[in-house]
């Protein structure tokens, strides 16, 4: 079969389409036949040799899918040849098909087309994880999202405001701030000319925000604790903006604040099969009723992989980024 490998990590041109052996389903794996897989931020830092999959994945990279399955291992119970599904994967997903474990399934929604629905699984399971299984935020809250038009972002967006979360986003163009809005945000940022500190104050008359979704770190990290409300808490998904810190500590001190990095991939199978677990129960009744909806930027071919990261990297995307495989 055929899958996107990185032979030697560098840039966009450093993904080869190559060819590989079939999987074969584990007891409890089901193979899924890929229609789509979702292009993550996560996916270039494995390009460029930064983040590896783990043991026992699949050496390409691919944290998402959307497919048929073709075939069920021995002990599966949850699905059946011809089930069209959608998947979390530790790895693997830039190929014609995939070996997934049961529990990392769900089935494509209803209203979502088979290709659309691989932007799903990886941006919904990391914001539910991160916002509502972690940092706890409940309706009448107030959320802050950074790359308010990411893959992330605007699922976060749409799933906050739909559970009764006020929420506000930056982003870097009036078209993207625009888009923040259209999605549920009551303000959009532009972070190029306001400072959300300032617009965040300002919006909460001083109070602050109870949750951030932070996927830059750096220097946003300290501006972060500024505009945490007391008992907030701010959850770190990425580093875009650097992996080096420096905060106030008597300030979050002082609003009793809590910092939490996470991931998702490394997470083991058990974490993972029960944050899908709560996705399919609170989540997906939410995309059923078309509340919440993968945002498409960008389709392209598995020959035209290079792209799509071109694309991911350039940050002129909004909303996800897929590869058509069939």
């Amino acid at each position: 079969m055929r899958a996107i490998t990185v032979p030697t990590p560098g840039g966009p041109d450093a993904l080869v389409l190559s060819d590989v052996d079939e999987p074969t389903p584990g007891p409890f794996e089901v193979i899924i036949d890929v229609a789509a897989a979702g292009v993550n931020r996560a996916d270039v830092a494995q390009r460029e040799g930064k983040y590896p999959s783990p043991e026992g994945a699949p050496a390409w990279p691919g944290l998402e899918v959307s497919g048929t399955v073709v075939e069920i291992g021995a002990s599966v119970t949850a699905w059946k040849v011809g089930d069209y599904v959608v998947a979390l994967l530790p790895g693997g997903g830039y190929a014609d098909r995939v070996a997934v474990d049961e529990g990392l399934v769900l089935p494509k929604p209803r209203r979502v087309d088979l290709v659309e629905a691989a932007g799903l699984p990886e941006a919904v399971a990391t914001v539910w994880s991160n916002l509502f299984m972690s940092a706890g935020l409940e309706a009448g809250e107030t959320l802050l999202v950074h790359g308010g038009t990411s893959g992330v972002g605007t699922i976060a967006i749409q799933l906050a405001t739909a559970l009764g979360v006020t929420v506000y986003a930056t982003a870097g163009t009036p078209e993207k701030v625009a888009m923040t809005e259209q999605l549920g945000a009551t303000r959009g940022i532009n972070y190029r000319d306001e400072d959300f500190v300032d617009v965040i104050a300002q919006a909460t008359g001083g109070r602050g925000v109870d949750v951030v979704l932070d996927m830059i770190g750096g220097d946003y990290l300290a501006r972060d604790v500024n505009a945490l409300a007391t008992g907030g808490r701010i959850m770190v998904i990425a580093a875009q903006g650097g992996n080096e810190a420096t905060i106030n500590v008597g300030r979050l001190m002082q609003k009793r604040g809590r910092i939490w990095g996470t991931t998702l991939r490394a997470r083991p199978l058990e974490e993972r099969r029960a944050i899908i677990d709560q996705v399919r129960e609170h989540v997906w009744p939410l995309v059923e009723a078309g509340k919440v909806r993968p945002l498409l930027d960008t389709v392209e071919t598995l020959d035209f992989t290079h792209r799509a990261h071109q694309r991911m990297e350039s940050g002129e995307h909004i909303g996800k980024i897929l590869l058509a495989v069939r």
